[in-house]
């Protein structure tokens, strides 16, 4: 069923991608502002509290609903799993963005990709070249193919499936909107979120650095992951980056930039405080890396694909 329920929530999203802004996710955005205002008094404590309150709101109607169509029917809770698989997934809530950027590079409207990179990320592009544009919008795309797609792979396939895939997308936001704002970036209110979400997303960033491996260049991913993945702050971001870069033949993150400097978007990413002198192997970004990253994470998606699909064999014939 898992299997069935992921594969019918991608074939919907090719035909009516989910976008980024639905009144779905608004509302959860609102709640989770509310909680904010509500319990922030200036103490991880009531971040803590903040965060179960959230979570449990979030995750036992899903559960309760998931149990109730269990007990009526097979369909009911495939059709359960696939409706939530649907919301979850985000395999292309920014594809406009990416695919607009790689058309514009390659037309040589280099304004049009500079104003495309900024409504996607929210950062300053007035003084990038294409070269900038096609790194920064690599790694966005690496980032948020992950945390909107393998990491609620991952996390569905847990016994409570639609709930944890729930937990893991809140957990993601949480993470960031209890922390990126600049009244609370460092404010201890939003530490047990960022913490939180760090183990859930421990396993799951791991699995798609080593995804990105086996479907690219294997050994190059691996020396990429074990020697500067520590040139990211984010170590997970770090992980996806170097992984995905050493399995593409590109040199991602840069030397000069410090991490710091975190822009607010819903898929951001933060380039390496590389201080070293060390550079990681491979090329730097060109336009042409826009379409080495779309057939890294397809390739990607249908190893995991795959996986699931055994993995749904071995259960049935278990």
């Amino acid at each position: 069923m898992t299997f069935l329920s992921i594969l019918c929530a991608l074939l919907i999203e090719q035909l009516k991608p989910l976008r980024a802004d639905n009144p779905l996710y608004g509302a959860i955005k609102q709640l989770a502002a509310r909680m904010e205002a509500s319990f922030n008094a200036g103490q991880e404590a009531h971040g803590r509290t903040a965060w179960i309150m959230m979570m449990l709101a979030m995750m036992l109607p899903t559960a309760l609903v998931y149990w109730l169509c269990v007990r009526i029917s097979p369909f009911a809770a495939l059709a359960w799993n696939i409706l939530v698989v649907y919301l979850t997934l985000g395999f292309r809530h920014y594809s406009h963005y990416f695919t607009s950027i790689q058309l514009a590079l390659n037309s040589g409207d280099e304004l049009a990709a500079r104003r495309l990179l900024a409504e996607w990320t929210g950062q300053d592009t007035a003084a990038m070249s294409a070269n900038d544009i096609s790194r920064i919008a690599v790694e966005n795309a690496l980032v948020t193919t992950h945390r909107n797609v393998f990491g609620v792979f991952f996390w569905f396939l847990m016994p409570l499936g639609p709930a944890c895939a729930i937990m893991y997308r809140v957990a993601e936001y949480l993470a960031r909107a209890w922390n990126e704002p600049e009244h609370l970036r460092n404010e201890p209110f939003g530490r047990f979120a960022a913490r939180a979400f760090y183990w859930i997303d421990w396993i799951p960033a791991r699995l798609t650095a080593i995804a990105f491996a086996i479907v690219g260049n294997f050994e190059d991913a691996i020396y990429a992951w074990r020697n500067f993945a520590h040139r990211w702050q984010d170590e997970a971001i770090g992980i996806i980056l170097a992984a995905g870069g050493g399995a593409m033949g590109l040199r991602l993150g840069t030397a000069t930039q410090s991490a710091a400097a975190i822009p607010a978007a819903d898929a951001a990413v933060i380039d390496a405080v590389a201080l070293e002198v060390d550079a990681p192997p491979g090329e730097e970004a060109t336009v042409r890396a826009l379409q080495s990253t779309v057939g890294l994470v397809w390739r990607a998606l249908l190893l995991w694909m795959l996986m699931l699909l055994l993995l749904s064999f071995a259960v049935w014939l278990g």
